[in-house]
């Protein structure tokens, strides 16, 4: 019987994987409850009430599509950013964008420049369409613009990736860098800036949105999974210039968000006070982590996210070995993927009960790995 397959020879020379293991699959396959979800980066503080309220009150209009064009939602983000609504584009969260921005750029073969542990969903997408990952090392624990922007040259990368504040590290690049290298970039490099999480760095690491509107090689993407607490509603957006935003609607999902999402995010996006008082629970919580991982014998690199990565000194294998062990005291962390980043830990933060479980948890752990 002759070989046969139905897939293309792409799909068929892809792995069939999961980026992310998420702590469900963990529950399954090891029999142990997370007590406390602090790896995946979510918002442990919840949405506002004003959006729970906004969800509760629309319930029962889920049974519509919800509006295809996402008008009201595009409006008020162009409200919120002083720009036009055709300067925005609407998605399933940040990782549903890239896919759509891939597709849009790259075919079999394409080099697209990023960073060697960076943010792995990306590259899934790239793999999807057959892309070339060009991939550059971290320098100092932080995304290396020189090195990218070489990379970019040297290769003619109509794609470049580049995440600040960053996953997995938590590092930062001042707002003036970040727009001089957007700038540095060959107008023929389309710059997608991945801020997911803008809210919660210092003064000064987000370019104004006047700074980059008008440059048709960057692409701005901005989540409600974060600092707004709306992982679960998957809720991402894009800005960039009109010809660029609208690209979207040539291969998007028309019909691909959810109406109580798109709810969900306009009460979010109205309750700017409470989305200052999270992120001031969140610098605090950060301040804690620190503080205990200090207390551990561990390094915690300075973070503008919703996490802190901790130096644990070693390799991978003793980091993997402190992520495991705390989930067996019902912790649920994540560690990144690449050496050398990957001799350290990753904690999100979160409410009070679950920065104690960890603080508890990590000596015991410590000592129990050697």
């Amino acid at each position: 019987m002759s070989a046969f397959s139905r897939f293309t020879p792409l799909a068929n020379s892809l792995p069939a994987t999961v980026p992310f293991v998420g702590p469900e699959a963990i529950e399954r396959q090891r029999g142990l409850p997370v007590a406390a979800r602090i790896g995946a980066n979510e918002s442990g503080f919840g949405p506002s009430p004003a959006v729970l309220d906004a969800i509760r009150n629309e319930a029962a209009t889920t049974w519509m599509y919800n509006d295809p064009e996402n008008h009201a939602l595009k409006e008020a983000l162009a409200i919120h950013h002083g720009v036009s609504r055709d300067n925005i584009a609407v998605g399933g969260g940040i990782d549903g964008l890239l896919g759509e921005i891939v597709r849009l750029i790259v075919e079999p073969g394409t080099p697209v420049v990023t960073s060697l542990g960076g943010y792995p969903t990306f590259n899934y997408h790239v793999n999807g369409f057959g892309g070339r990952l060009v991939t550059v090392p971290y320098a100092d624990d932080r995304e290396n613009l020189d090195g990218l922007l070489e990379a970019a040259r040297r290769t003619d990368a109509p794609l470049v990736y580049f995440a600040n504040p960053d996953n997995p590290m938590g590092s930062w690049w001042d707002a003036a860098s970040v727009v001089a290298f957007a700038r540095a970039l060959p107008e023929t490099s389309l710059l997608i800036l991945d801020e997911a999480y803008c809210e919660t760095g210092p003064a000064g690491t987000t370019p104004a949105i006047d700074a980059l509107i008008g440059q048709p090689n960057v692409l701005r993407m901005r989540t409600f999974s974060k600092a707004y607490g709306l992982a679960g509603a998957r809720i991402g957006y894009a800005i960039g210039t009109i010809g660029n935003a609208l690209a979207f609607d040539k291969i998007r999902n028309h019909f691909g968000m959810a109406r109580l999402s798109t709810v969900a995010a306009l009460a979010a996006l109205a309750d700017q006070a409470y989305l200052a008082a999270v992120i001031g629970r969140i610098a605090a919580a950060r301040d804690r982590l620190a503080a205990t991982a200090r207390e551990n014998g561990l390094v915690p690199l300075p973070s503008a996210t919703n996490f802190v990565a901790m130096d644990c000194g070693r390799d991978g294998a003793h980091a993997r070995a402190v992520v495991d062990g705390l989930m067996q005291h019902g912790v649920f962390i994540r560690m990144p993927g690449m050496a050398p980043l990957n001799r350290c830990i990753r904690v999100s933060v979160g409410p009070e009960a679950d920065m104690d479980r960890f603080a508890e948890a990590l000596p015991r752990v410590l000592r129990a790995v050697g």
